[in-house]
């Protein structure tokens, strides 16, 4: 782990986060136009995110940060103070999670049917237009408290090199697709208005750039080899809680359970050679 990290570098992995935050953006342009029962792609996006996700986290975040931790502080100590900070990842998010009504967490229980949008919003009295642009607010309100801890943890991934930051990056993005679509959905129902959905699907993943440049503005006084370590670990844990949490339930929300299966291989195969190459 390199401790000396310029400005360039972190403005280059802030970059990388705003990206990933944005891609909702993408996902509220797709629910436009999706299909009603067209998700094996997405099936097999989400799998892909989340096996990026678990390959890393085990194989070279945590891994890393436990040898980085055991050199500066002893076998045993370094490995305890690894495990708790992986474990210390995994109850943030888990916390974070707890934050977000059931019925309001977008991530709990979204059939194919929702993905679908009508060329033109079907006629609606206003209490129920209401209720739909409700729902898609609270989505967008939702997912921005779920994608502040991603905009840390790929914020922190980058800080050790581009090769580890890229990757979880993109994995972010692949995953932000269907939430950017969960809000779109409802608020394009409510309004009739493609630009009021747009904006709210952006607006949504903008906790993520906003999550790295607080960890950016917090840590960068206090970076070590340490510091770092630890930080590693603890975002390791919070991604294994992702992928287990939200990618794998939404990938296998609609039934394609072995394209999710592949979309898991293939992103770890990805991952693997990727380390393996660069």
């Amino acid at each position: 782990m390199n401790g000396e990290i310029s400005w360039e570098h972190m403005l280059t992995v802030l970059a990388l986060t705003t990206f990933a935050g944005m891609a909702t953006g993408i996902g509220g342009a797709v629910g436009f136009f999706v299909k009603k029962n067209d998700v094996r792609l997405l099936t097999f996006l989400l799998g892909l995110s989340a096996g990026v996700m678990v390959y890393i986290s085990f194989v070279e975040l945590l891994a890393s940060a436990q040898d980085s931790l055991a050199e500066a502080h002893g076998k045993f100590s370094g490995h305890l103070i690894g495990l708790s900070a992986f474990f210390g990842g995994m109850l943030v998010a888990m916390l974070i999670d707890r934050l977000v009504p059931e019925d309001e967490n977008p991530h709990e229980a979204h059939g194919p049917a929702e993905l679908h949008v009508p060329v033109a919003p079907p006629k609606q009295d206003a209490a129920t237009a209401l209720k739909m642009r409700r729902s898609g607010l609270l989505f967008a309100l939702a997912i921005g408290i779920h994608n502040f801890p991603e905009g840390m943890a790929t914020f922190a991934a980058g800080m050790n090199s581009l090769t580890l930051g890229v990757p979880i990056a993109l994995a972010v993005a692949l995953h932000n697709i269907p939430e950017g679509i969960t809000v779109s959905v409802p608020v394009y129902h409510a309004t009739g208005s493609r630009a009021k959905a747009f904006k709210y699907s952006i607006l949504s993943g903008l906790s993520e750039p906003v999550g790295a440049a607080i960890a950016m503005a917090f840590l960068y006084p206090f970076l070590s080899e340490t510091t770092l370590a630890v930080l590693f670990a603890a975002v390791a844990g919070t991604m294994v809680f992702i992928a287990f949490d939200e990618l794998l339930p939404m990938a296998e929300r609609w039934g394609f359970h072995h394209i999710s299966i592949y979309g898991i291989i293939a992103g770890m195969l990805l991952m693997g050679f990727t380390l393996a190459v660069i």
